[in-house]
């Protein structure tokens, strides 16, 4: 190990890479006590906790390359995707975590509020926010919680070969949506939808994906934006949003 890499780094937490550890600083220490609780409970691959010293959490890499990246091509197989819905089964089918999700009425303050951020600063068209708006209000609705992971982007399932061998970044797990994890992993990847679904199972409701979608989108905009991260980037959540008005026609 000659050097450190800076994995991700922004005003609320960082994480480095030395060697095969990776180090999390969090400016709030309940989340790593969080993500170290939901690992140990997790039925599915999770990195080995190394030791906790807030706000210090030190995990060992895993094994395998991501499922891709956001605003690119995911180079995995059919079947690495399907075995990434398998796993995702299995989680929301253990039993619930004892910590609460943010509750329904969160979620549509934040999107009433970021819509009227996105119009009134000219960030993006009227039209294009309303149209995407209609699409998330439709997740608004009382759902049968499950165990989630709550931040299961496509750079934090990896695999190696078609098999998972971890997911990482357990922060934000709780009791939540199940559509919610699966859009969040297929957010920018709506040609791998599919084979995701081909292992996790037929019995989801791809417009409650849609609606995740434009949910996460319309909200992550401003704070991406001001964390040094550009949501205009091709394949990212302004795209998905354009992409979400033409699939679906709405207005």
């Amino acid at each position: 190990m000659d050097q450190v890499e800076v994995v991700v780094a922004h005003s609320e937490r960082a994480t480095l890479r030395v060697g095969d550890m990776f180090l999390k600083v969090d400016a709030h220490p309940s989340r790593t006590r969080v993500e170290v609780e939901a690992m140990a409970m997790a039925p599915v691959p999770t990195p080995e906790v190394l030791w906790r010293k807030p706000p210090v959490l030190a995990i060992a890499a895993v094994r395998g390359e991501a499922l891709g990246v956001l605003g690119k091509p995911s180079a995995a197989s059919p079947r690495a995707w399907a075995a990434a819905g398998s796993v995702i089964r299995r989680l929301h089918e253990a039993p619930l975590p004892p910590w609460e999700g943010r509750p329904i009425d969160e979620y549509a303050a934040d999107l009433e509020r970021e819509c009227a951020w996105l119009v009134t600063s000219g960030t993006l068209p009227a039209a294009l926010v309303n149209r995407n708006r209609k699409l998330a209000e439709a997740v608004l609705r009382p759902w049968t919680p499950v165990f989630t992971h709550g931040d299961l982007q496509i750079t934090h399932v990896f695999t190696e070969g078609d098999e998972v061998t971890g997911i990482i970044d357990w922060s934000e797990a709780s009791r939540g949506d199940a559509h919610f994890d699966l859009a969040i992993l297929t957010l920018g990847h709506e040609e791998r939808l599919d084979d995701l679904l081909a292992g996790y199972g037929t019995d989801i409701d791809v417009d409650m994906i849609r609606g995740w979608w434009a949910l996460r989108s319309l909200t992550a905009i401003r704070w991406l934006s001001e964390h040094g991260f550009d949501p205009h980037t091709p394949g990212a959540e302004v795209d998905v949003l354009k992409a979400n008005v033409r699939t679906t026609g709405s207005d």
